[in-house]
C-alpha cells in the first residue's frame, strides 16, 4: 500500500489552543479543513457546499448531528465525486453537511481564513492516519 504525506498548518487560536489545518480539494478547488481526531465523521460547511454544488446534490439526513455543542443540529449528506487529500483521491465520498458558519465567524474574528469543513475519524481511521506534530505532516495509507 502506498502512503501519501500531506503538510499540516498549525494555527494558534489566540492562546486558547491550536487547530491543525489540512488542504483538501473538492469541486476542483483547494480549501482548508480542520483536522479533528475527535470528530467521528468528516463534515463540510453547508453554506460553502451550496455555493459550489449542482442543484439536488445535497440530501436531507434523518440523523441529528451531535457535537459542536448541540445534539439537535439539522444535517444533510452529499456524495462528493472526488475528495482529494494530498495524493489520496477518494471517489464518491459520502460526507455530512452541517452549518459551520459559527466556526468560520470565530476564525474571521481571529483574522484566519475560513475552512470548508472538518476532516474526521472516518477518513483518519480508514486510512491509518499518523499525525507528526513536530514535522507538521499527516501520513495516510492509500
Amino acid at each position: 500500500m502506498a502512503n501519501t504525506i500531506v503538510p499540516l498548518e498549525l494555527i494558534n487560536l489566540n492562546d486558547d489552543g491550536f487547530h491543525l489545518l489540512v488542504e483538501v480539494v473538492v469541486f476542483g478547488q483547494s480549501f482548508h479543513a480542520v483536522l479533528d481526531t475527535g470528530a467521528s465523521k468528516t463534515v463540510f460547511d453547508k453554506g460553502t457546499v451550496e455555493k459550489l454544488m449542482k442543484d439536488g446534490d445535497l440530501m436531507a439526513s434523518d440523523k441529528l448531528s451531535t457535537g459542536l455543542g448541540t445534539n439537535t443540529m439539522e444535517s444533510h449528506t452529499i456524495i462528493l465525486p472526488q475528495l482529494k487529500i494530498g495524493k489520496l483521491k477518494l471517489k464518491n465520498f459520502e460526507a455530512a453537511v452541517l452549518d459551520l458558519s459559527t466556526i468560520n465567524q470565530a476564525y474571521s474574528t481571529l483574522n484566519l481564513p475560513p475552512v470548508i469543513g472538518v476532516l474526521g475519524g472516518d477518513i483518519l481511521f480508514s486510512h491509518q492516519a499518523i499525525i507528526n506534530y513536530k514535522k507538521l505532516r499527516l501520513k495516510l495509507v492509500k
